[in-house]
């Protein structure tokens, strides 16, 4: 489980930068949209209030609902505990399942596809070493040795 514990890593560590990066970003370049939330309470990020009579929104509304959206409603939030998770499980031992693997690879290229240019294709990186990762576990281990049986003699 050695080389899978340091492929879960890399794919955490690959996940938390960039969940966090993603993050940071959206408070740097929406940063008075955040500031205003602080300003005007916890419920302003996404207002629950209706605009007069069922009119179109305003410019700023569409804006506080962009910058919420790509902020802290987006993907980053889910992908950093993901990356904590999956760091937490691999110094425990534990494999992580390839279906979350393919999953993360399969929603990072679908993402990079739609949003070019972007990082989503560094996800699929991530997730290509769970896929690894699980594998290298799933491997039989000969009692003598207590090693993977190599090509030759299986």
């Amino acid at each position: 489980m050695r080389s899978g514990r340091r492929l879960l890593r890399w794919a955490s560590g690959i996940m938390l930068v960039l969940g966090a990066g993603h993050l940071s970003l959206a408070v740097l370049i929406a940063r008075e949209g955040v500031a205003g939330w602080v300003d005007r309470g916890m419920w302003a990020a996404v207002p629950l209030v209706l605009t007069d009579g069922g009119a179109g929104k305003t410019v700023e509304s569409l804006q506080n609902d962009v910058t919420f959206w790509a902020g802290p409603g987006s993907f980053a939030v889910p992908l950093v505990l993901l990356g904590c998770l999956t760091w937490h499980l691999a110094g425990r031992g534990v494999a992580v399942p390839a279906g979350i693997g393919w999953g993360l690879a399969v929603w990072c290229a679908l993402g990079g596809v739609l949003l070019v240019p972007s990082p989503f294709f560094a996800g699929t990186v991530a997730g290509a070493l769970v896929i690894l990762a699980a594998r290298r576990e799933n491997r039989p281990v000969t009692r003598a040795t207590g090693r993977e049986p190599s090509p030759r003699s299986a």
